[in-house]
């Protein structure tokens, strides 16, 4: 994967010099997410993807270098907007029990108005992966998680109300592993038991739960307040 540095060469579109290279890689960004979303790494055209923008083949190769960079980009960039929606949750002033409860929350919502997200690691997990560990920005972006998820919990076990010995890498994994499903498997889940699994009031009702089943997972066995 080779990705031209030298912006005085930058390739013009439409006639002319292109103005917003952070906005051009943004925009291709946008609709290759899609593409890739929709099709997969194999089944994505970067004819079709220049058709959807309004920039040449030759910029997408330009600025990504190939299918498979702008591929790693885009898998990049879908981490990078649901750790940053982390990372903006105003929750460190919170009790850890309402903390938790909403970053389990914000995961679910977010899961959920990102379907692409989901989709993208889907796909990556077809890839066993092998995209992803070519990324230290994925890396660092999923440390940043742990940091998170891992502060609220020791909060809870310093205060007596999470019980001590978990990891907080398995409850990052026990977060996401239940949102994620909730779209994973929505449309299978609805055809088998012919009930709409993404109507608002089933999505209340099942981020409810997930949030109860989280708080019940951390608590700690003595009921008796510290």
């Amino acid at each position: 994967m080779t990705v031209a540095k030298d912006e005085k060469s930058r390739p013009e579109a439409g006639g002319g010099r292109v103005p917003d290279p952070e906005g051009t890689r943004r925009n291709i960004l946008e609709i290759a997410s899609r593409e890739f979303a929709l099709n997969g790494l194999s089944g994505a055209r970067i004819d079709e993807i220049a058709a959807r923008t309004r920039f040449s083949k030759r910029m997408i190769y330009y600025y990504f270098g190939d299918k498979e960079g702008l591929y790693l980009r885009a898998l990049e960039e879908a981490y990078r907007q649901v750790r940053e929606g982390e990372a903006q949750l105003d929750i460190e002033g919170l009790p850890p029990v309402a903390a938790l409860t909403r970053l389990v929350e914000f995961t679910f919502e977010h899961h959920h108005q990102h379907e692409d997200f989901i989709r993208m690691v889907m796909i990556e997990n077809i890839h066993h992966g092998q995209y992803l560990k070519q990324s230290d920005a994925i890396r660092d972006l999923n440390v940043t998680a742990i940091d998170h998820i891992s502060r609220i919990y020791s909060r809870g076990v310093a205060e007596g109300i999470f019980r001590p010995g978990l990891d907080p890498v398995e409850l990052h994994w026990q977060v996401s592993a239940l949102c994620f499903f909730n779209v994973s498997n929505r449309a299978t889940f609805s055809m088998i038991f012919g009930r709409d699994f993404g109507a608002p009031e089933q999505l209340e009702r099942l981020k409810k739960n997930t949030v109860e089943m989280m708080l019940r997972f951390v608590a700690k066995d003595d009921p008796s307040p510290a």
